[in-house]
């Protein structure tokens, strides 16, 4: 019970904080109706739940849901002087990356799943959630991905040059040959 109180706490904060783009939504809409700006959030919530599982475009909304508010937020951390702010958006992208080209190989077998998007849309709220210690993709980052990383990076690195000096070698043979004709 405890938990629920602080998050709805949180929550409230966060509804509240005029630094916050969607603050002032928030405000006329509680004006307007008459209904606590929490409730209008939460049913909200609710209301895209039910789309994401049983509306047409689901896809394009969980994207937009997983695209816009990071890209705004990157290129708010690309202006800021905080170096923090960019490594967070980073990992953020790099992670989304990952799952992009994860979720690619396995899009016909996710096709069957009735609540994907919903659940998609919910791992993309995790993976930026404003917690520290829970964000998801510092935790998917930090736990699989940079360990990975670092595994393989000497090998890709070895891969990458080889592959830049044949492009550049063959690219060199191509003008000499079209010149000499």
């Amino acid at each position: 019970m405890a938990r629920i109180i602080a998050v709805k706490e949180y929550l409230e904060k966060m509804l509240k904080d005029e630094s916050k783009p969607w603050t002032k939504m928030f405000a006329l809409a509680e004006e307007k109706t008459g209904i606590d700006r929490l409730y209008i959030f939460v049913g909200s919530l609710i209301l895209l739940a039910i789309y994401l599982v049983f509306g047409l475009g689901q896809q394009l909304v969980c994207n937009i849901v997983g695209f816009v508010y990071p890209a705004y937020q990157s290129m708010k951390a690309l202006e800021s002087p905080k170096k923090e702010d960019d490594t967070k958006w980073l990992t953020y992208w790099v992670v989304f990356a990952v799952f992009t080209i994860v979720e690619f190989f396995s899009e016909y077998i996710v096709s069957w799943f009735p609540v994907y998007w919903l659940f998609k849309c919910v791992f993309y709220v995790w993976l930026m959630a404003p917690i520290a210690e829970y964000n998801g993709s510092l935790i998917l980052y930090r736990r699989i991905i940079r360990p990975k990383f670092i595994q393989y990076q000497p090998g890709l690195d070895r891969f990458l040059s080889n592959a830049r000096e044949t492009a550049v070698k063959t690219a060199a043979e191509a003008l000499l040959t079209n010149k000499q004709e």
